[in-house]
């Protein structure tokens, strides 16, 4: 279980890398690096390294490269360790470990046709949401595998916590395709000037909206995040759900405070993709408190009965 572990937790961190490298991609220009060729780059699979937009471009292959193969032996580890507890059937490794291969391959797939649809923003927050649901995915594998503080004992948690924590994953993820779009979508970014709120309108349309929009999710994320934390407190959960919590409240926090020093300070674009990187660290740090609170809702009625045995 250990050697799943680790590939689960490698592939973690490669999964994490990409979604974040890709922000780079976009905010330098460089999605159209290796030009509409797909896997090859400029129509090489050693393109001369000449220009900077194109190496960045080939950087991010190499890494999404990279993450399959991880993918894909945890898949193969998986299999060949069937037999093993833990491994496969519900509540497995092996489960997770074949979605998530299935992801990458259309996570690919889909990266190849937004290059031929000449980063179209739609297909781009697609594209990201797969991204997304893959870094979930290998969380969990994760976690079956051992990780993420699988051993701490969870029983006298309440079932709230698991309801609430379901609640922050839906609003973590609308945050995330709102904020993908308004990326993306022509004139959004720049659309709404101000922080927290406009304080002059740049350019009206559907971009303003999706803008708006994806501030109020963000602070209603927020405003979950930390009943979330409050009430864990109150409850006397076990000690690694109320970190748990804190840390998912912790990393919108800081966030917000990105996301406030990005429009109010004029941040270089290399800087925003501070942006996209805490935004992955919000919606990981919920996956797992989901993980946790989850674990301890499924063996809650095991030990309702156990005490009531007693």
């Amino acid at each position: 279980m250990q050697s799943l572990r680790r590939l689960s937790y490698t592939a973690l961190a490669l999964a994490f890398a990409q979604i974040v490298f890709g922000a780079i991609v976009r905010i330098t220009g460089s999605g159209l690096g290796c030009g509409d060729h797909w896997p090859k780059c400029a129509g090489q699979w050693f393109p001369p390294a000449d220009r900077l937009d194109l190496i960045i471009e080939i950087t991010h292959r190499y890494i999404a490269l990279g993450l399959t193969i991880v993918v894909i032996a945890l898949l193969i580890a998986a299999f060949t360790k069937s037999n093993e507890s833990g491994v496969s059937g519900p509540g497995g490794v092996l489960r997770p470990a074949a979605i998530a291969a299935g992801l990458v391959i259309t996570a690919a797939l889909l990266g190849a046709v937004t290059v031929k649809m000449m980063l179209n923003p739609f297909v781009i927050a697609a594209h990201l949401t797969i991204a997304m649901s893959l870094l979930a995915t290998l969380a969990i594998a994760a976690a079956r595998a051992g990780g993420f503080a699988a051993s701490a004992d969870v029983s006298s948690a309440s079932p709230r916590s698991w309801r609430s924590a379901r609640g922050a994953v839906g609003l973590a993820l609308v945050v995330l395709i709102l904020g993908a779009l308004t990326a993306n979508l022509p004139d959004a970014a720049a659309s709404c000037g101000g922080f927290p709120w406009c304080r002059t309108i740049n350019s009206e349309g559907t971009g303003l909206y999706v803008h708006i929009f994806h501030r109020i999710v963000a602070f209603l994320l927020l405003g979950h995040l930390i009943g979330i934390a409050i009430a864990t407190s109150k409850r006397k959960e076990p000690a690694v759900i109320i970190r748990a919590a804190r840390f998912a409240l912790g990393a919108v926090i800081l966030q917000i405070l990105v996301a406030a020093a990005m429009i109010e300070m004029h941040f270089p674009p290399t800087f925003r993709s501070l942006h996209q990187a805490f935004g992955t660290l919000v919606w990981l740090s919920v996956v797992v408190l989901a993980i946790i609170t989850h674990r301890a809702a499924r063996n809650a009625p095991a030990h309702s009965q156990m005490r009531a045995a007693a």
